[in-house]
């Protein structure tokens, strides 16, 4: 038995995507989206097995278009890709009105309105997740039990350095040594 897609799971329609056709002509599959997600600075979802050379280049595949195709509904179901692409939506530089645009043009909009909402509960200091939701159009709330828990998108401790007290913060790429 096939294993479903996040379309499938969240009870819609699977289409056929340019974005995930464009990402195939890079050589990127769902295992080499994720694999360039951890050279892209999101190591805490890395395995250590990608390799060191950047499997596309940001000027050939943009980390907006690699949020939105980890988070592609036309992708095969697999929360690890849906926790990479929360980490990529998040990527310092990111525009919003530009991941909008794709959600909507690859049929993401569920998706990523509900990671938005997530990272808006976690960090509401951020601007970036309200003008996000503000650029996306309204979505229904996806099933239950689909989406990862929105905690699954951050680290969080319940004891730090100065004793007991909540840590939390949004899992999104570091910025490898050398850029700003």
């Amino acid at each position: 038995m096939a294993t479903p897609t996040l379309a499938a799971k969240l009870g819609t329609t699977t289409h056929l995507s340019p974005l995930l056709r464009k990402a195939r002509g890079l050589g990127l599959g769902p295992r080499e989206l994720e694999m360039l997600a951890a050279q892209r600075g999101c190591r805490h979802y890395s395995d250590g097995t990608e390799p060191k050379q950047p499997l596309a280049a940001e000027i050939d595949f943009s980390n907006e278009e690699l949020a939105i195709a980890l988070l592609s509904t036309a992708l095969y179901y697999n929360p690890h890709s849906i926790r990479c692409g929360a980490a990529m939506l998040g990527a310092v530089g990111n525009s919003p009105r530009r991941l909008a645009h794709l959600a909507v043009l690859e049929r993401g909009v569920v998706p990523v309105r509900y990671v938005a909402e997530a990272g808006r509960r976690f960090e509401p200091k951020n601007a970036f997740w309200q003008e996000l939701l503000d650029a996306l159009p309204p979505a229904p709330a996806p099933r239950s039990g689909v989406m990862p828990h929105p905690t699954r998108f951050v680290a969080m401790t319940g004891f730090t350095r100065q004793g007991p007290g909540l840590w939390i913060e949004w899992q999104r790429p570091s910025r490898p040594s050398g850029k700003s």
